[in-house]
């Protein structure tokens, strides 16, 4: 089989490098990942300038672009052959809740997914060393063909996983609500003006079991499908049935 690596982390990441690792032992790896750290930049794409590419090893290149021009740019020939899966990841830090809206990591494989291939997404709810990569590595090349049984191209799979030697299980969940308590941070500098830094951290709130957050505080490995149409088909049938076009 044929997998496309990419992240959000940059070429340089640790997680990256794992999973290079354990997919190169039996299958034909391309990694294609932006050139420094794009944390953050959800499914955005460059189209204001040019997409610089770098070959950085015999089947490795760094990009000057996003999570998504990797596979955009690994999809129309920037490598040689067409992916069979792409796996983004492994990230550090978690993709819990409402994060996927902001992430990087899900926008690879979200991107795969537009392109009609399977597309995983992988992360680690932790920031610290050491990282324990090695368990969920395990479970993905271990459990590869019922992993792409399961996807179909309406979506792509999350996944995320705690940062200890072994996890307790593996269950299936849905996105959880995860809000941030966000403050800004200003910086004057000698020059004048003002910088702001934003930061935050997830609200505390109970956690609701069957969630992806839930999963991972309990010490288990999560596996999320995610929807690709963001349609709320009950929402659009209330704003039908509210008389708002009416005379319009």
């Amino acid at each position: 089989m044929t997998v496309l690596l990419t992240n959000d982390d940059g070429i340089l990441s640790p997680g990256l490098k794992a999973l290079e690792d354990v997919f190169s032992e039996n299958h034909d790896v391309w990694v294609v990942a932006p050139d420094g750290e794009r944390s953050g930049f959800s499914n955005s794409i460059t189209l204001s300038e040019p997409i610089r590419c770098t070959q950085v090893g015999e089947r490795s290149f760094a990009i000057s672009g996003t999570p998504a021009d990797c596979v955009i740019l690994a999809t129309l020939g920037a490598i040689p052959v067409m992916p069979d899966l792409v796996v983004s990841g492994i990230n550090i830090g978690a993709n819990l809740g409402s994060d996927i809206v902001y992430s990087g990591t899900c926008a690879g494989a979200r991107q795969a997914a537009y392109k009609g291939i399977p597309g995983i997404a992988v992360s680690l709810n932790s920031f610290h060393q050491p990282f324990h990569f090695d368990p969920v590595c395990e479970f993905l090349v271990s459990h590869l063909s019922e992993l792409m049984n399961l996807w179909d191209d309406g979506h792509f799979i999350n996944i995320n996983v705690p940062n200890l030697t072994s996890y307790r299980s593996v269950e299936i969940t849905t996105p959880a609500v995860r809000l941030y308590q966000d403050r800004l941070l200003p910086f004057e500098p000698p020059r004048g003006g003002t910088y702001y830094f934003v930061d935050g951290r997830p609200e505390q709130r109970e956690l609701e079991p069957g969630t992806d957050w839930y999963a991972v505080e309990q010490g288990n490995l999560s596996v999320s499908p995610i929807m690709l149409n963001p349609v709320n088909h009950e929402a659009e049938r209330h704003y039908r049935a509210s008389g708002l076009i009416k005379g319009s």
